[in-house]
Parts: structure tokens; sequence; C-alpha cells
């Protein structure tokens, strides 16, 4: 199998990465077919799907009716549009200006009832709101300001924090650390944000991505089993793929978790999908837990290009 063609006969949102990460393939040709991903698959799916009041399922984090008992439900606002980051929409086209206005003016949190854009309490959240705000162009100084304030002693991030724990979470650490570097590469950040960044890094780096600083013992199994969606879930290959996106040479502190990615390739050259996170969802990006997944195939190949791996 050529599993670079299997990954190209998929959705736009999959096949601009691929060509961009996998193919070394010009740059118009890059932005022509990720210029698809607002007209047709995935995205313009998504999109569809925004209500008239700007939300998605009516609500800005939890739906307007969180009926699911088997698992937190994904289809509100903030999941849809980490989604269509993750599958990149332009935030520069029609399509994007026109969802991401109504977002700002009407949808508000339901913890505080702050606008969108102001971020509420738990850090992993604003962690995601940054993420959003600053891909789509939107200003989230104050978000990012609060960020800087919770960081915890030892570098990372908690969302029980405000509830007394001084340790910090690798779930709520890789949220903040994406919006982070997304703020630095939208408005090249301020000193004191880049240093909370690199602080967040050296955590997960202290502990190589999976183990107890103080034991060295393995902090949880479901670490190295990859999902997509990811959601505000830690894993191995998510925590990969952001020190891929930051840049840099990769370091040695690396090459375990690296090594698990690599043994989970399967004879044919894929990745499964192996720990789906249950909820309600808009529409099924993958085949199902156990089946090769072409997001998680994608995400190990640029990374082990990106460490130097075949």
């Amino acid at each position: 199998m050529d599993v670079r063609d299997w990954l190209l006969d998929s959705d736009p949102s999959i096949r601009w990465q691929v060509l961009r990460d996998l193919a070394d393939t010009s740059a118009p040709e890059i932005a022509a077919e990720r210029d698809k991903v607002a007209t047709t698959g995935w995205g313009a799916r998504l999109l569809a799907l925004q209500g008239s009041d700007g939300q998605w399922d009516g609500g800005t984090y939890w739906p307007a009716h969180d009926d699911d008992p088997d698992g937190q439900p994904w289809t509100a606002t903030t999941y849809s549009l980490l989604l269509l980051r993750e599958f990149g929409l332009n935030p520069a086209s029609r399509e994007a200006r026109k969802a991401l206005t109504p977002v700002r003016d009407n949808s508000r949190w339901e913890e505080g009832d702050q606008p969108y854009f102001d971020g509420e309490v738990e850090p992993c959240i604003n962690g995601m709101a940054v993420a959003i705000g600053a891909y789509f162009g939107e200003p989230v100084d104050k978000v990012v300001d609060r960020l800087i304030r919770d960081q915890l002693t030892d570098g990372g991030w908690n969302c029980e924090a405000e509830r007394g724990s001084t340790r910090s979470s690798f779930h709520t650490t890789i949220c903040v650390l994406e919006g982070l570097l997304e703020h630095e590469r939208s408005t090249g950040g301020t000193p004191q944000s880049r240093e909370a960044r690199q602080r967040g890094e050296e955590y997960l780096l202290e502990r190589r991505l999976l183990r107890r600083k103080s034991t060295g013992e393995l902090i949880s199994g479901q670490w190295l089993q990859f999902s997509y969606p990811t959601r505000w879930f830690y894993d191995v290959l998510r925590g990969l793929d952001y020190f891929r996106a930051a840049g840099g040479a990769p370091e040695g502190r690396l090459e375990e978790a690296v090594d698990v990615v690599r043994s989970k390739q399967q004879p044919d050259g894929r990745w499964l999908l192996e720990n789906t996170h249950p909820g309600k969802v808009h529409f099924k990006l993958e085949d199902g837990d156990g089946q090769p997944s072409r997001w998680n195939t994608l995400r190990a190949l640029r990374i082990l290009r990106w460490y130097g791996g075949s």
C-alpha cells in the first residue's frame, strides 16, 4: 500500500496537510487544496451546522441540551471551532469571517456569562479559547495574561488549581501550550508569554512526555493510546505533534515518546485509531477504534519526518 496515496484519497482537511507536511508540494497547490475546506467535505459540513445565533448546538462549551449519557458532548461552539482550526479552515476566508463574527458577538461562557474571547476561569478551556481566537485573528491578549498568572510553580497548568491543586496536569498543560503557540505565531507573543510557554514545554520534557518526574513510572497507559479528535485529553502523539509544530531541533528527552509512535505503526505502514473519547458528535471522522486512522497516520508520519525517522 502507498500510504501517502491513501491519505490523499480523503477529505480536503487531510489532503492539504499531507501536501504541506509530507509531499513538499508547491505553495499555490497547497493553498488551493486548503481553500476547499470551506466549501466541500467536513469543513463545509461543520460550517453549515452553525446556528442562527452564531453557536453550534446552542451552547458555548456545553450544548443547550446535554442529554448524552455516554460521555461529554462534543457538539457545542468551542469543540466545533477547534475542529475547524484543526481542519485548517483559512482564517482569512469569507466563510471563516462569517462564522467567527457571530461567535464574537453572541457566544458567552456558561461559567460566568463572559464574552467568548474574554475567556473564562479554567486554564484548559482558556487554552482552547486562545488557540481558536489567535488562529482566527481575534484579540485574546487578556486570556493570555490570565494563563500566565495561572501557571503553577512546576511549570504547567491544572484546571483544578482553583480548587486547591498545586500540581500540574498534562491534559491542561497541552491545551494551554497549543494556545500560547498559536498566539505567538499570530502576534509574536510577549516576553512573558514566550517564557511561560518555554516553562510549560520544560514541564513535559522533564517527564519525557509520559513519566513521573519523581519515580520515572509511566503516568497513564491511556497516553500510549492515540485518539482523534483529542478534545481536552493528552496522549503521547498529541504531545509530540505540539513539539513538531513548535519547531526547533528535536532533543533526546523526546526519544522514548517517539519510539512509542514508531512501535504503533502497522505492517501496512498505517496507524490505528485507539481511544475515541465517548460523547455526542456532529459526524464521525474515522471508522472507529481498531481501524486505520488517516488523522493519526498523518500526525505520526510528520512527527517522524521532523524527528528524523523514516
